[in-house]
């Protein structure tokens, strides 16, 4: 199996449908391949309709849209944490943006999206190095381990901790690369190196994989609430959150929790993934919070097979949480911490 690329989500604003419909395919000709459209607040970046902007008084900027029915998007891009370009011609004169493309023009859309994988590119390293931990999951165990590529360390792997990889690694990279494992069970990571959590790191991966990661075992077993994510909040969707609470209220198998969440099978599968990388949710009651299996958190799920305990964010560590009261309408099933 070979280590994975990402892909990238590319959000558009502002275009009519025929518009948006032209765009992706035109990303189709694109060089990379990497990119395929997506939801404007899912993208990793934001390509704009510059003949929609408005700048505001106050230095912002509203977006029209180009679909009749829906909103207008106003945005501070002071506050932008991702990339984004605006397709000439632009409306206001005294708008001048960092980046521009020209929508009839392959080779500038081209140009304009290999500007943004510059800017992504520790976010992709981070992904390869995601993929290959899924790769060797059933040999790596705990501890640490370097990750050597012509004889370069591009990655530092704490299967219990945080971990840091090469901004400019790639697959490439990582599917030539050797796995030494190191004395001491945390390993100083360099300061170049882009550092993560492993439950960000694996989230991020269950999120964006063409891979299937979910445990065949969670397509047939009873699923259990272990307890919240260790992840920012706003890495989780609402269907996260949904499926938080059905499982902390009873378990359910994969069945059940699609007919009661209405979720497609894909996106199920999915979202599931994510939540067993960081220990959130369990096939084995024993492991399950307390009351909801009617049991206590106990020891770790049976079998030495790493696909039962790699989930790589600590499972081990932290207290088992109490089920709500019957009755109670939680949109999480307990608070989340300041990760």
């Amino acid at each position: 199996m070979s280590v994975e690329s990402p892909t990238l989500h590319l959000g558009l604003a502002g275009f009519t449908a025929e518009q948006q419909d032209q765009l992706s395919a035109a990303l189709q000709g694109c060089s990379s391949g990497f990119w395929q459209p997506s939801k404007f607040a899912a993208g990793d970046a934001w390509w704009i309709n510059g003949a929609r902007v408005q700048v505001l008084p106050d230095s912002t900027i509203r977006v029209a849209s180009g679909v009749p029915g829906t909103r207008s998007l106003h945005l501070d891009l002071q506050d932008v944490d991702r990339p984004v370009a605006f397709a000439l011609p632009l409306a206001p004169r005294q708008f001048e943006p960092l980046c521009t493309f020209d929508p009839q023009s392959v080779p500038s859309m081209d140009a304009t999206l290999k500007i943004f994988e510059g800017w992504l590119r520790p976010m992709m390293a981070q992904f390869c190095l995601a993929s290959s931990i899924f790769e060797q999951e059933s040999v790596l165990g705990s501890g640490s381990h370097h990750v050597i590529a012509n004889g370069i360390v591009i990655a530092v792997v704490n299967m219990h901790g945080d971990s840091g990889v090469l901004p400019t690694a790639t697959a490439a990279d990582f599917e030539n690369a050797m796995w030494q494992r190191l004395a001491q069970p945390q390993a100083d990571i360099p300061d170049h190196f882009v550092r993560g959590s492993m439950a960000q790191l694996m989230w991020h991966y269950a999120m964006r994989t063409t891979r299937e990661v979910l445990p065949k075992r969670y397509f047939t077993e009873r699923l259990y609430f272990r307890r919240p994510p260790r992840l920012p909040q706003r890495l989780l969707t609402d269907a996260h959150l949904l499926l938080l609470r059905e499982l902390a209220c009873a378990p359910a198998d994969f069945k059940t929790l699609q007919q009661n969440t209405g979720l497609g099978e894909q996106a199920l599968a999915r979202d599931l993934a994510a939540l067993y990388f960081v220990g959130a949710i369990t096939s084995n009651p024993k492991r399950a919070a307390a009351g909801a299996a009617g049991k206590g958190a106990a020891g770790p799920e049976s079998g030495t097979s790493l696909s039962h305990s790699l989930p790589p964010s600590g499972l081990d560590s932290g207290p088992a949480l109490m089920r709500p009261r019957q009755g109670t309408d939680l949109t999480a099933p307990a608070p989340f911490g300041p990760y």
